[in-house]
């Protein structure tokens, strides 16, 4: 063996590869725009399982995934219940069928949902259109301009 084979390295250590990266609690809030609390939270429910140094918690990419799924699913209007569920079929299905399939469920009833309540903010609105425009009418008729908001 030359002797160039056993000199020693010398500069920085390279980064570690991205899939061993881990991200403290603050980074996870700042990515997130959460607070360190939220985060803790669904730690304590369960949901997300950082490992920890002392009172250190160093989340993992796996993490990371995690909590943008259960943000997301927090956001779409699913419940920590329903997420926790999806969670758990993720890793117990490595094809993640059931997990689609409970996805897909949850997206077709949360659709249904909105829906409904899109019609029902229809009606409502028509409603106030409707008594806005006899208060115009019944104020006209009484000599009096209509107010400005």
């Amino acid at each position: 063996m030359s002797s160039a084979s056993h000199q020693r390295r010398v500069g920085p250590v390279p980064a570690a590869p991205e899939e061993n990266r881990l991200y403290t609690i603050g980074e996870m809030a700042s990515e997130f725009d959460v607070t360190t609390r939220t985060i803790r939270f669904y730690e304590s429910k369960g949901l997300i399982a950082p490992a920890r140094r002392g009172v250190a918690r160093s989340y993992s990419r796996r993490d990371r995934a995690r909590l943008k799924l259960i943000l997301r699913g927090k956001n779409l209007g699913f419940s920590l219940e329903a997420i926790a569920e999806y969670l758990k079929l993720y890793d117990a299905d490595p094809a993640h069928i059931a997990q689609t399939q409970m996805l897909l469920s949850g997206v077709e009833q949360a659709i249904e949902d909105l829906q409904a309540k899109r019609a029902d903010l229809d009606r409502t609105l028509k409603e106030l259109k409707d008594i806005r425009a006899k208060c115009i009418e019944h104020l006209k008729a009484q000599g009096v301009a209509k107010p400005s908001a």
